[in-house]
């Protein structure tokens, strides 16, 4: 049998490379990435002095109240990420800790990363205007429609660029603006179909909403729960699946008719 003191040496040895471990963890970069809330932008306005929706071949509304795309600010590929940013971030709301490969390819350098944003952001774009174009049954032929907004990449602003067209060219449908005056912000993908897609980072991007002034945010489907986890108060979610879908929400948020909710 082991002495009392015996027993204590015992335990100091074993805790000894624990400890080390835990002490070469915190020095040790973490296979993580670690995302906040973003910018917003509206597209119904400009950005860097140049509108971010232009339109010819088609008389163009003026146009009140904002619609706002959304983003997250995450760590880079090559970025260090530290045991205590982890930590830190675990018991922030206003920060998400992620696996590094859940948000960037595996072995991508920072170049590579930020170039296949822009190419998604440019097929988002092109996706967008053939989805509003579709919507509104004009002809693309003889409606030409440029998206331009910097320093931004992705697919996630889809839905909020068709929603713009849509309110630069037709509105409400009945002469008023498909924002109701409102600030609204939302994120998700689009197809040229009209089909609205996920996104990720959308509890953070609902802060990142409110924090700008918006009191609707427009969230795809399956992504509700998410959105709900660290929803400000103020804000009011309203699930979305296609951009016809999203337009009559729109239309009965106006109206105060019955839209509907998460």
């Amino acid at each position: 049998m082991l002495s009392s003191l015996t027993r204590h040496r015992a335990v100091l040895v074993c805790a000894l490379p624990v400890v080390a471990l835990l002490a070469a963890a915190g020095f040790a970069p973490l296979p993580y990435a670690v995302a906040q809330p973003g910018s917003t932008a509206n597209v119904l306005g400009s950005d860097k002095g140049k509108p971010v929706i232009t339109i010819s071949g088609a008389p163009v509304r003026k146009t009140s109240g904002e619609l706002r795309m959304t983003t997250i600010i995450a760590t880079g590929p090559s970025a260090d990420v530290f045991l205590g940013d982890v930590v830190d971030s675990w018991f922030r709301t206003d920060r998400a800790v992620m696996p590094r490969d859940s948000v960037y390819p595996a072995g991508k350098s920072d170049q590579e990363v930020e170039r296949r944003n822009l190419e998604d952001m440019v097929k988002s774009q092109d996706a967008a205007s053939q989805a509003a174009l579709d919507y509104l049954d004009e002809d693309p032929a003889k409606v030409k429609v440029t998206l331009e907004l910097a320093d931004i990449g992705g697919p996630s602003a889809g839905l909020l660029f068709s929603l713009g067209v849509v309110d630069k060219l037709d509105g409400d449908g009945a002469g008023g603006d498909l924002t109701g005056g409102r600030t609204i912000a939302g994120t998700g993908t689009i197809t040229a179909d009209g089909k609205v897609g996920a996104v990720g980072g959308v509890s953070l991007k609902t802060q990142a909403a409110r924090r700008d002034g918006a009191t609707v945010f427009l969230v795809p489907k399956g992504e509700c729960s998410d959105a709900q986890a660290e929803l400000p108060k103020g804000l009011r979610l309203i699930p979305v699946t296609t951009l016809k879908g999203t337009v009559e929400s729109l239309r009965a948020l106006n109206k105060g008719a019955k839209v509907p909710s998460c």
